[in-house]
């Protein structure tokens, strides 16, 4: 059998993402953050793209009106001049389009006033914020503050130095004192009484090696004469966690009760003592999207705070005007650069838009939730949300990743609003966070001597309608943080 080559001719339909689509695919899923950080660093390498301030605005509000209505009279005196060509007759026909294309009437579509989807929901308007952020003192610095106002000897600071800079976070020696005193050039005897005299400062407990010393110098501050604490601590914090207190008292030869009172102890005790001088701070969240509530109707206004207002700049759009002089590489690296800027204005508003339509869908879907609270959301999954905006699931995947809503009931993910549905034994479904807060809610209530079993939710809540296996009861329970009713057990 002979090979030869041929051409031949077929037609096919192709999906092409081109790099404009993908760039609006982006922007869909990120987080206001990062889309702050792209915008910023399109503003450094797209020259053509520039950010407006709030007064030059407002003066091209008002010349944008009056050029408006000029072109409007202008367009009325051309409608008569038409006319009156048709009566003449023209004798160079129709009219061409220019060769050049019309860049400055393109450009103002994108610098028009109203082309953002939602105004700013800043200023007065805006929620106020509980707290504020604060710089806190450091575990080290406090330390060090201590050592400044004691009066030790001259030679001893280089070593209290390095064990404060061997202490962590959480307040633990993390260096031994081997490796401290080779590093001062110290006798180990002198580290070991530096250290016993630093474990003296404030917080108690600080500078310990482990947990069981840690536990053992709080005791001895806070409890004296209870020898069995130690041995409590040394022996049978395994036993302690577990909740065996029967255990326990067989062990060290006391009662069940006396176990639980030094338990109590124990427990009120810091594990962590450097935790009040931690430098981690909170991360707060500023929501995308506010919803309010306004008489009976739920009113969803964007966020447009802090992201910055982009226009075109009006410089390279002379550039390109009939006229210019502008011509060769130099235009088309403008017009690409222009195309481009247009491109990311676009994108972002069409972003802000369906972040808009998307959280109208849920707050619709949910109206229960914002009405009753938690206990009334819905089960809901994201083809519902598609098929009431006509979008593809996918689209609304992205633009609920990282977004975050403030509303009446507090500030949610929009991802919260998406529950897996638990069937009732009625009919009908129930929404899984929902059912978390039954389970939470059926704890809290619970005998503290009696803590309920996962069986025994399962079947209180059978008794509310909510038809839910044990295992699914585990699964709940733990990612409430909730522990089992062996660890929750309490002597009466």
């Amino acid at each position: 059998m002979a090979i030869e080559l041929k051409q031949s001719m077929r037609l096919s339909q192709q999906l092409v993402v081109t790099p404009q689509l993908q760039q609006a695919i982006r922007l869909l899923q990120l987080s206001r953050l990062e889309l702050s950080d792209l915008v910023q660093n399109e503003l450094l390498e797209n020259p053509v793209l520039e950010e407006q301030d709030e007064e030059t605005r407002l003066k091209d509000e008002e010349s944008k009106q009056s050029n408006a209505e000029a072109h409007e009279q202008a367009k009325d005196e051309d409608r008569g001049h038409e006319h009156e060509i048709d009566e003449v007759g023209n004798a160079d026909g129709p009219m061409k389009e220019p060769s050049n294309f019309d860049w400055e009437n393109y450009m103002d579509t994108f610098n028009a006033p109203g082309y953002v989807a939602e105004r700013d929901f800043s200023g007065d308007q805006a929620p106020t914020y509980e707290n504020v952020l604060k710089t806190t003192e450091s575990l080290q610095d406090h330390l060090l503050w201590q050592l400044h106002l004691q009066n030790f000897a001259k030679e001893d600071e280089p070593v209290f130095t390095e064990i404060i800079g061997n202490i962590n976070d959480d307040g633990y020696l993390i260096g031994t004192t081997e490796e401290i005193a080779a590093v001062c050039k110290a006798e180990i005897s002198d580290v070991e009484r530096i250290l016993k005299l630093l474990q003296q400062f404030d917080p108690v407990g600080v500078g310990s090696r482990d947990l069981k010393e840690c536990l053992k110098m709080q005791a001895r501050t806070h409890v004296k004469d209870i020898p069995l604490l130690d041995k409590l601590i040394d022996d049978h914090l395994a036993d302690l966690e577990r909740r065996d207190f029967n255990r326990i008292a067989k062990k060290l030869g006391i009662t069940a009760e006396d176990v639980s009172q030094l338990s109590h102890l124990i427990s009120e005790m810091e594990p962590k003592p450097g935790r009040p001088y931690s430098s981690e701070t909170a991360q707060y969240i500023t929501p995308d999207v506010y919803v309010r509530q306004v008489g009976d109707e739920y009113v969803i206004t964007l966020n447009e705070d802090g992201l910055p207002k982009l226009r075109v700049s009006g410089l390279y759009r002379r550039a390109l005007m009939k006229g210019s002089v502008v011509e060769g590489q130099t235009k088309e690296y403008i017009q690409e650069r222009m195309r481009a800027a247009m491109w990311l204005i676009k994108s972002i508003h069409q972003r802000q838009r369906t972040l808009y339509r998307v959280t109208k869908s849920i707050v619709s879907f949910q109206r229960d939730f914002f009405d009753k609270g938690i206990s009334h959301l819905k089960p809901l999954v994201l083809k519902e949300v598609a098929d009431d905006i006509e979008m593809h699931e996918s689209t609304i995947s992205r633009v609920t990743t990282s977004k975050y809503m403030h509303s009446p009931r507090g500030i949610f993910e929009l991802k919260f609003f998406f529950n897996s549905g638990i069937s009732q034994l009625e009919g009908g479904g129930v929404a899984s966070e929902a059912v978390k807060l039954k389970i939470k809610q059926l704890v809290e209530k619970e005998d503290a001597t009696k803590p309920l079993s996962d069986q025994e939710i399962s079947e209180m809540l059978k008794e509310h309608n909510i038809d839910i296996a044990r295992r699914t009861v585990a699964k709940y329970r733990e990612t409430l943080g909730i522990s089992s009713s062996s660890k929750r057990r309490r002597m009466s």
